[in-house]
């Protein structure tokens, strides 16, 4: 049963949140911040943001380092209300890479935008490609086809030297890739964390080299409440409402709170979880002398075959006083947090924390999160709260997010071409620039000369060595010199 508000109220309280969270919002400034407008001769800016154009004609600093063998195209129907950073789009019909400095070592957020357009030329709703960064697989025969919005794919890679690549491969000779922007820049030094509870059926266990794995961003849920948008997260993120997962339980219910959310050091920050989410939440209570035998759950399709990280955000806006609210935590159905008692952690009201939990799908290609009361739950209090979920997916055994392919093989899958037919060309072709310059001796006497050559163009796999990759799952794309 939900709080019931009236429209005009809640359009209200939202108002004022809005101005709150506009006020107190820290700035958060990374030190690698590369966005790129894709596709475009000009800049074009998002939410205050500057994205720069990757036409390397016009930026001699632009990332991207083959665009002789790549098509800027523009839409020539856009949409009035789309961003300008969706109306043009970068065409790879061949391996290409953007390059990206990097001066900060650490964790980076890399975010692909995606929007298919038709042009005269092109229909991107066609395209079929896969993408590197720094040598993890991140998509693998991705398609982008009759989606209404753009979508965005968020990544979260560990990078380690001073460059961060981007690699696009069309999935064959007559496919194409194409991306519309792209986001590059650090993240803030608290929001991956290296250590995690790993939840393997009723035991826990500590988890420890988070920050060394490759995440995808999957879900990022306000729970509770209404969509945040970039403009009101101070690391630019989308938070979407949790009607869409959450399974309708009668004795939940929605709360807001237009108060001040207390940010601590060494608790939540404003980085990980902004104030919209932690204002908002769904709670569990007592209805009357006894404690509630149920659970508030929300379910989340996902891969099978992959680990996850679950991050749950939790803030207590609904207690009149500290000691009140315990509860249990549960991730498919196994007890991942016992008597969780916020006020024990923060020592104050209104205060963000969060907890990430390492786990398996169920089998079925579902995620579940569950919170309700504990053995410790009193009566006519609140029995458990949740403001926000996140899920990201982990990179596999091969350093993979998209499939059991590492990155050597899907550099090996673009083809070489008919050697056999290409070697006889070569060789006559050789044979009689010999005989021209062994005439042209006896013509014009012997002179000196210096000789250059183009590199080859057409074989990005010759960097790629044999024998390890297949090991590591890792490759370091980054430490290549070859331009595809």
């Amino acid at each position: 049963m939900e709080i019931p508000r009236t429209n005009l109220t809640l359009s209200f309280i939202f108002l004022c949140l809005t101005l709150v969270s506009a006020l107190s919002l820290s700035s958060f400034s990374p030190t690698d911040n590369h966005l790129i407008n894709c596709g475009s001769s000009v800049d074009a800016a998002v939410y205050s943001r500057h994205f720069v154009s990757d036409d390397d004609s016009s930026n001699p600093n632009s990332p991207l380092l083959s665009a002789t063998r790549t098509i800027p195209l523009a839409n020539q129907k856009p949409a009035p209300s789309s961003h300008q950073i969706y109306n043009t789009a970068r065409i790879f019909k061949k391996p290409s890479k953007y390059a990206f400095e990097i001066k900060d070592p650490g964790t980076h957020m890399v975010r692909l935008h995606f929007y298919p357009f038709v042009s005269s030329n092109l229909d991107l709703n066609y395209a079929q490609f896969h993408v590197l960064v720094n040598g993890y697989v991140v998509l693998s025969n991705f398609t982008v086809a009759n989606v209404a919005t753009p979508l965005v794919k968020e990544y979260f890679i560990w990078v380690e030297s001073n460059k961060l690549v981007i690699t696009f491969l069309p999935t064959r000779r007559n496919e194409f890739g194409f991306v519309n922007a792209i986001e590059v820049m650090s993240a803030p030094k608290d929001l991956i964390a290296d250590m995690a509870i790993l939840v393997n059926g009723n035991k826990t266990e500590k988890f420890d080299g988070l920050t060394k794995q490759a995440l995808e961003t999957l879900y990022r849920v306000n729970v509770g409440g209404p969509k945040v948008t970039p403009f009101n997260d101070t690391v630019w993120r989308t938070w979407v409402p949790d009607d869409g997962f959450f399974e309708s339980s009668e004795l939940s219910s929605r709360i807001y709170f237009s108060g001040r959310i207390k940010y601590q050091n060494g608790g939540a920050s404003r980085e990980v979880g902004p104030d919209f989410v932690y204002n908002t939440a769904r709670v569990i209570s007592s209805t009357n002398a006894s404690i509630p035998d149920a659970n508030m759950t929300w379910e989340f399709p996902v891969m099978e075959g992959y680990q996850y990280l679950v991050r749950l955000h939790f803030c207590d806006i609904a207690s009149m006083s500290l000691g009140l609210l315990y509860f249990n935590v549960y991730i498919n159905g196994h007890l991942a947090y016992e008597n969780l008692d916020l006020s024990s952690i923060t020592y104050m009201l209104a205060s963000p924390f969060y907890a990430d939990f390492v786990v398996d799908s169920d089998g079925y290609g579902f995620l579940r999160v569950s919170v309700g009361p504990s053995n410790m739950s009193m009566v006519h209090t609140v029995d458990g709260i949740l403001n926000g979920v996140e899920i990201m997916k982990m990179s596999n055994s091969v350093g993979s997010l998209d499939g059991k392919m590492c990155a050597g093989m899907v550099l090996r899958s673009w083809p070489r071409g008919n050697f056999g037919i290409l070697f006889p060309l070569v060789a006559v072709v050789c044979l009689l620039l010999s005989l021209s310059v062994l005439m042209h001796k006896r013509t014009v006497g012997t002179r000196d000369s210096v000789a250059w050559s183009k590199l080859p163009t057409d074989v990005p796999e010759d960097n790629v060595k044999p024998s390890n990759e297949y090991l590591s799952g890792k490759v370091d794309v980054s430490s290549r010199s070859t331009d595809f």
